[in-house]
């Protein structure tokens, strides 16, 4: 191990140095170290300090012997538990730092509580008990060296999906974006046929981040995100995701009221036809909400019905085989959302009647999605003037609200209290009101 004894800023300016000696561009040089561009044009200024793992993948590709590590600062290791250290772990021990551009070490980070919190420690240990149990030889012969890295992420991007339903998206963020890293730089060294398969799993990680950075109420890091996932996409040879993030665009739009960039953004994906029937249909029933925002009753159903048509053609189709692009909780999504359609329509009898019909199909397990639903439900039996129906309700949902900590669910209770506001003096009405007052508290 080399001593590390100098300045950020010597690293820096050797790492440049070396960097344009061997006529290779940052662009190109962040990409064979899995780092963004931004990142380490901020190491080679000095401003960031690299950890010992960069210095010494920069040394490998660059061919330093060495004498780049040599250079990294004191202190930019990884952070240390009991018995490497010398001291006990406590509530504030610093593990690492977690950032959209990667992951690094010295100075800020996430504490031991926080990582264990968002089940970090579940998701590794499912990783390494999956090739585990995958491996042991079994009737089949199987053993641990079987078991494929895109085997391993492909089950923990299931079990990401199922934490996503029941835990802080804020949490999610950091495993999410160490995963998604972690498989670009498992591309890089992965023959052709095995790196595709990487880089379309990163492209879905990326996109599922990018879900849950709206879901906690960062847009902007949600688009980032988005265009990240398209990025990886493209690198696996996948075109089709391009496509779907101006869905997953789309919803941004929705939920701030946007109503023509909605359709502007999901009608063209629902008309190309060169699409797979499953992206075309999310688009088509988020084009058919956009056209209800709008209050285009007749264009709002055509798009749901295209939404069911596609959707019962991407049945037939098998679907790829790859992870379920879009929720794969909803047994109807496109009639779940001709509910919802139907509520911003100002047809709330006839939104709660389909509501009731498709909300007790959703799994035990989704939570976040039987909150959302939940509540639109809730919101439409209170439209309808079922005031003690939707206060039922609500009763059940409203104390899972703080828990979720969701920027778009919250939209959904403060329309719930506003509805609900008028009927003060009813019963159930004032019974609702603690766990509505709850569910409304500002997000610490």
């Amino acid at each position: 191990m080399y001593a590390s004894h100098s300045s950020g800023g010597e690293f820096g300016s050797e790492l440049r140095r070396r960097r344009l000696a061997a006529g290779m561009t940052l662009t190109r040089l962040a990409a064979l170290l899995s780092y963004s561009k931004g990142h380490l044009s901020k190491i080679e200024r000095g401003q960031k300090a690299p950890p010992t793992d960069l210095a010494r993948r920069c040394d490998a590709q660059l061919g330093a012997d060495g004498e780049l590590e040599k250079l990294a600062p004191s202190g930019a290791t990884i952070g240390r538990g009991a018995g490497a250290g010398g001291t006990a772990p406590d509530e504030g021990l610093v593990l690492l730092t977690v950032d959209r551009d990667g992951v690094s070490w010295p100075g800020g980070g996430l504490g031991r509580r926080r990582l264990l919190a968002a089940g970090v420690t579940s998701v590794i240990g499912l990783g390494a008990s999956g090739a585990a149990g995958a491996g042991r030889a079994d009737a089949r012969g199987v053993s641990p060296a079987d078991v494929s890295p895109t085997e391993i992420f492909r089950t923990q991007f299931d079990q990401m999906r199922l934490l996503g339903q029941s835990t802080d998206p804020a949490l999610l963020l950091p495993m999410l974006t160490v995963q998604t890293h972690t498989l670009r730089e498992l591309a890089l060294q992965a023959g052709a046929a095995e790196r595709v398969r990487l880089l379309g799993l990163a492209s879905r990680y990326a996109e599922f981040a990018g879900w849950m950075a709206q879901e906690a109420g960062d847009d902007p890091s949600a688009l980032w995100w988005t265009t990240r996932a398209v990025e990886l996409a493209e690198a696996g040879d996948d075109r089709d995701l391009g496509s779907y993030t101006l869905v997953r665009r789309a919803l941004v739009t929705l939920y701030a009221g946007d109503a023509d960039a909605t359709v502007g953004l999901a009608g063209p994906v629902a008309d190309d036809h060169r699409l797979p029937p499953r992206i075309r249909a999310l688009a088509a029933q988020r084009e058919a909400q956009g056209h209800a925002l709008a209050g285009d009753r007749a264009a709002s159903l055509r798009g749901i019905d295209r939404a069911h048509e596609l959707f019962s053609r991407s049945a037939a189709d098998g679907g790829g085989g790859g992870p379920v692009i879009g929720t794969s909780n909803l047994a109807d999504p496109a009639a779940m959302v001709s509910g919802w359609c139907l509520y911003d329509l100002g047809r709330p009898v006839q939104a709660a009647e389909v509501l009731d019909r498709e909300c007790p199909r959703i799994p035990a397990h989704a939570v976040r999605s039987r909150v959302r639903y939940g509540l639109r439900r809730a919101l439409a039996h209170a439209a309808a003037g079922e005031i003690e129906r939707a206060c039922a309700l609500a009763t059940d949902l409203l104390p899972l609200v703080p828990a979720l900590r969701s920027a778009t669910i919250a939209t959904d209770v403060a329309r719930l209290d506003r509805e609900l506001s008028r009927f003060r003096a009813n019963r159930a009405v004032s019974g609702l009101q603690p766990a509505l007052a709850a569910a409304l508290r500002p997000r610490a």
